[in-house]
């Protein structure tokens, strides 16, 4: 078991992709500290894990405050003796389009997604340099926080965000060793339970059996469990190399994503003008515009939903 003898804590992990994470830390050898705003929920995930073969401990706690930051390295140091890995899952929805989202939707959940993942990643990684641990920091982004979402700001800012820290975070934390990397998921969760484009393999899913193909590789759509291999790898001595990164898994697909580049670039003497940007701008740039959102391939017969979507947008991660 490469992670044995580490110890990990794993946010938001009571349930969903985050307990599926703390498995599969768990089953590769690591003592893991799980996360819930829920003691019977944390308490739950922690006897799955007991039940597995593993070690866990609980942490009840809304991350999103220094203090909780805090409370969750304790727990690890106190339980185990040390810490190696934070995996930073736990997050909250406040889905509205903008005129509908409220001051509240907003700050709950960039708190949660966005200040949550900094507070603790800013306690784990103060605690590896002052013992001399290469430690692993693994963020969980959305193709939400990478293309948008109809109905996501908060969401959509948070996850983009994440990345940003991700990028900034392998910088500093070169000289330490620690690595820090952004997974973003695309599996079945509760969330897309109610997403009539996934309704097919959702149901395979609840009934313990294969996704189809179609959605495993032509959307990159599977399970959970097809996510947590990835989290443990980056946890793993073996990615000490990979930092920086954002990687995505989802059903049979595994995808490295680009950060941001210029899509295309001109010169002109000067600078630009308003009259010289009304003149050019189509005629240089007009093609080259990039698309927003996720863009889903119509589904083949047998596959459609029983319910036809209200919409044509999908939220996946």
């Amino acid at each position: 078991m490469s992670l044995s003898g580490k110890v990990a804590i794993v946010t938001g992990s009571g349930r969903g992709l985050g307990l599926a994470y703390a498995r599969e830390l768990a089953r590769q050898g690591a003592a893991v500290v799980i996360n819930d705003v829920d003691g019977d929920v944390a308490g739950e995930a922690v006897g799955t894990i007991e039940a597995d073969g593993g070690r866990a401990v609980a942490a009840v706690a809304p991350v999103g405050s220094t203090e909780a930051a805090k409370l969750l390295v304790q727990t690890a140091v106190d339980a185990f003796g040390r810490l190696d890995i934070l995996v930073t899952n736990a997050g909250i929805l406040r889905d509205k389009s903008l005129l509908k989202m409220t001051d509240e939707d907003f700050d709950l959940v960039i708190n949660v997604h966005l200040r949550g993942t900094f507070t603790c990643v800013r306690e784990a990684f103060g605690y590896f340099k002052e013992n001399g641990i290469a430690g692993r920091i693994i963020t969980i982004g959305s193709p939400t926080g990478q293309r948008g979402n109809f109905g996501q700001t908060n969401y959509a800012a948070a996850k983009a965000g994440i990345v940003g820290m991700v990028r900034t975070w392998a910088l500093e934390m070169k000289k330490a060793g620690v690595t820090a990397n952004a997974v973003i998921p695309v599996a079945a969760t509760a969330m897309t339970k109610t997403v009539p484009y996934f309704q097919k393999a959702v149901e395979a899913d609840e009934r313990s059996e294969s996704m189809p193909a179609f959605f495993r590789r032509e959307l990159g759509f599977g399970t959970a469990d097809d996510v947590s291999g990835l989290v443990a790898f980056l946890a793993s001595d073996e990615a000490a190399g990979i930092t920086g990164q954002a990687i995505g898994a989802g059903g049979d697909r595994l995808q490295v994503w680009t950060h941001p580049e210029a899509a295309a670039t001109e010169y002109r003497e000067g600078g630009w003008g308003y009259q010289d940007l009304v003149e050019n701008f189509s005629s240089l740039f007009g093609d080259k515009l990039q698309s927003v959102g996720e863009e889903f391939l119509p589904l083949p017969e047998g596959l459609k939903p029983d319910t036809q979507p209200a919409a044509a947008a999908a939220k996946v991660g």
